[in-house]
């Protein structure tokens, strides 16, 4: 088949189809061989850009500028497990589109959390392994790792906690282990005021020029685009208000929880490196999380944060934190 008329026929594929289920016909396209999938990642542009989900790969990828993506999150407590879905429809029910899974596993006093692109296979030496989210003895200070290096130049980690003793998924052109790409910590409560936890993300998000968003991607192995520079963007938790009547910390969360929790949190950006001047807005809320059921809640991100990203910033907010609270 002439390139031309391929390309042709993917381009209507693509512009026919806006979400999932139905978007799934994209990515057989790009399944049928390799001409297939080289012109549909011609096509195919960036989340930040379409905000669409097509390939794993934009899992890594900036979310869209001027709306949320919004997600679910599913606990299984028996099992420490916990399942992240782009939604498909305004029901908190319907799982919706599955994207990553996380496990909690326990060393010690410490506590990982491993993600996965595959929802049966949690472990650091499976071929879907992601990344990783790391925590401190006290569970107030967390590590993110990527499996992938964030840029060129990166190095990976020295710890011993951090490095990985299988990496099926990475290829020998680009060098195993795990990259800190950024980091969440909550601050101490010692005087026991009453109000939410207070938590700031530090994070190394890439570039979000034009150029950068435009280079195609590769779908088979999660390889983060070669962005051009990474700016540091540097998130906390907007203060909530004090509600007279109901006697109680509110934020204004649009309808997309329901259930009153101390998990509940919307961050917002003091510094982003990737907008002109390197200062965020306050008041645009970039990643918000929160509970709808027992088992269920909400996760609504946007530009410069990724799913991966955003999905290791709301696992943090899983357990006890005494000295926080």
């Amino acid at each position: 088949m002439l390139p031309e008329l391929l390309g042709e026929i993917i381009q209507r594929v693509e512009a026919s189809e806006e979400r999932w289920p139905d978007r799934r016909n994209v990515v057989a396209c790009a399944c049928v061989c390799k001409r297939w999938r080289d012109v549909a990642k011609e096509i195919i542009r960036s989340p930040s850009h379409t905000g669409k989900i097509t390939f794993p790969s934009c899992l890594k990828q900036p979310g869209p500028r001027d709306f949320p993506h919004q997600c679910l999150i599913k606990r299984n407590k028996k099992t420490s497990t916990f399942y992240l879905y782009l939604t498909l429809t305004p029901s908190f029910t319907d799982k919706g589109k599955f994207l990553l899974a996380a496990r909690r596993y326990r060393h010690g006093a410490h506590t990982e959390y491993i993600i996965s692109l595959d929802a049966e296979d949690l472990s650091q030496g499976s071929n879907a392994y992601v990344g990783k989210l790391s925590s401190d003895f006290l569970g107030t200070n967390f590590t993110i790792y990527d499996s992938q290096p964030p840029h060129n130049g990166a190095k990976p980690s020295s710890s011993r906690a951090s490095r990985r003793f299988a990496s099926k998924q990475i290829s020998p052109q680009v060098s195993a282990g795990n990259f800190e790409v950024g980091g969440v910590s909550y601050k101490f409560n010692l005087l026991k005021s009453r109000g939410p936890r207070r938590m700031v993300c530090s994070l190394n998000c890439p570039s979000t020029s034009e150029s950068a968003n435009n280079k195609s991607v590769d779908d088979s192995k999660m390889k983060k685009p070669d962005f051009a520079a990474t700016g540091c963007t540097i998130l906390r938790n907007k203060a909530p208000r004090w509600h007279e009547n109901l006697q109680c910390w509110c934020l204004n969360f649009h309808g997309r929880v329901t259930v009153a929790s101390v998990k509940n949190f919307q961050l917002v950006a003091t510094m982003d490196q990737s907008q002109p001047g390197g200062k965020g807005d306050e008041e645009l809320v970039l990643l918000q999380f929160g509970k709808v059921g027992d088992d269920t809640f909400t996760m609504d991100y946007r530009q410069p944060l990724s799913a991966f990203q955003a999905f290791a910033i709301c696992l943090t907010s899983f357990g006890t934190k005494l000295a926080c609270e």
